[in-house]
């Protein structure tokens, strides 16, 4: 079996794919999602949040909201905005944001590989998240929020990729927030043979974002394989919808927490606990932090900078990792938080949004305190995966954002 194969993916053309283009399922609101069709009707978030055209109080998990999705879905092919292509192919992908760049494959990544950690993650999946993916993925009978990985870099593929970029793309647009999406087709057997030889060769990928969507895949995988006949041969469903990029061109920015109050504690307390692990340090502006062991604070509009001592940072992997020093170190023996996941006194921002949301939200009073991190690696992401353990929640924010809707992976056979 491949680690990966081409596909016929369903999409929509050039000129309707601004249209259909959608941010991910998860990174916005329902609310926001809402306001953000009433400027795009045909907006591939009418699939992959159709509670949206529910009454407002409708339950997102609801088994009305798949049949919505499917409804919805299956009128936008009707009414020719998706269609899809007569051939497998993979699909070469590039996201412009700014100054960065980074291109990578469409890809419908083998299954059996994820189960057997050859793609490798690094979260822990919230089973109601993974029981909606995987309800969504069986009602639509196609996987359309992909799964971005990461596979260590090769020079004579990302060659390959960019003869492709050299041509005009098959899809070419600028989402709302200023991201350029570009898409090439692969379809000539020689090129698939060299792709799919190139990573052949590859021992691991890694999940970066889509624990979720990984998760149910497999799930709806298996699922399956057990209700067919033994010599039925491969489907459609035993690989998920995936886009590669190589490990050098992904950029992660800083995932910053938020702290709804000190823990009963007075400011001039809390400074005097912090001060036990960290060296302390006043700042006349706002902190970005650059190195690992190091922290801004915002607190009472005062920013800080706090410095662990290095002989304090252990050499584990997921131990080392600045999220969890500070978790270690600070929010749990001094701001009493030990459940990350279930606590709402803790709130997650991601670098994208910079650091004056952070000052905001503490000048506000909703929130006490705010610290900002150093971006987790992608080398450190890997050696967590490599060393097969699991991240704390909230390490790693990706951006730009891949879009949903551009390319999408039918489950039943054509």
């Amino acid at each position: 079996m491949p680690l990966i194969k081409p596909f016929p993916g369903l999409r929509p053309s050039d000129t309707r794919a601004c249209e259909v283009a959608a941010p991910p399922y998860d990174v916005m609101t329902t609310e926001e999602a809402r306001e953000m069709v009433l400027r795009k009707p045909w907006s591939f978030l009418h699939v992959s949040r159709p509670e949206i055209d529910l009454p407002e109080d409708t339950d997102p998990y609801s088994p009305e909201v798949y049949a919505k999705g499917v409804e919805n879905f299956d009128r936008m092919r009707e009414e020719g905005l998706l269609s899809q292509d007569d051939r497998p192919c993979f699909y070469v992908y590039r996201l412009t944001m700014g100054d960065h760049v980074q291109t990578g494959i469409v890809a419908a990544a083998s299954v059996a590989a994820y189960d057997q950690h050859r793609i490798r993650r690094h979260e822990l999946t919230r089973p109601k998240k993974e029981d909606d993916r995987v309800r969504q993925i069986e009602a639509l009978n196609a996987q359309t929020g992909p799964v971005f990985l990461i596979c260590p870099s090769d020079r004579m593929l990302e060659g390959i990729l960019a003869d492709f970029c050299g041509q005009p793309a098959a899809v070419d647009i600028t989402a709302d927030d200023g991201v350029r999406h570009e898409l090439w087709m692969i379809s000539e057997d020689s090129h698939i043979k060299r792709v799919t030889d190139a990573f052949d060769a590859m021992q691991t990928l890694y999940v970066a974002d889509g624990h979720h969507r990984s998760a149910a895949a497999s799930r709806v995988a298996a699922g399956r394989r057990n209700s067919r006949p033994q010599n039925a041969g491969e489907q459609p469903s035993d690989y998920f919808l995936t886009v590669i990029f190589p490990h050098d061109q992904v950029q992660i920015l800083d995932y910053n927490r938020l702290i709804r109050d000190l823990n009963g504690m007075e400011q001039e307390r809390f400074l005097d606990r912090i001060s036990e692990g960290f060296r302390v340090e006043p700042q006349a502006g706002p902190v970005r932090p650059t190195e690992t062991g190091e922290f801004g604070m915002y607190l009472k509009g005062q920013w800080y900078r706090l410095r662990i001592d290095p002989a304090r940072i252990p050499e584990d992997p997921v131990n080392s990792l600045d999220v969890s020093l500070l978790t270690h170190e600070l929010i749990e023996p001094i701001l009493g938080i030990t459940d990350q996941r279930q606590d709402e006194r803790i709130d997650f921002v991601g670098g994208i949004r910079g650091l004056k949301a952070l000052q905001h939200r503490v000048d506000t009073g909703e929130m006490a305190v705010a610290f900002s991190l150093c971006p987790t690696t992608v080398n450190a992401l890997m050696a967590v995966a490599d060393a097969g353990q699991i991240m704390p929640p909230k390490s790693t924010w990706f951006e730009p954002k891949l879009v949903d809707g551009l390319v999408s992976h039918l489950l039943q056979a054509k």
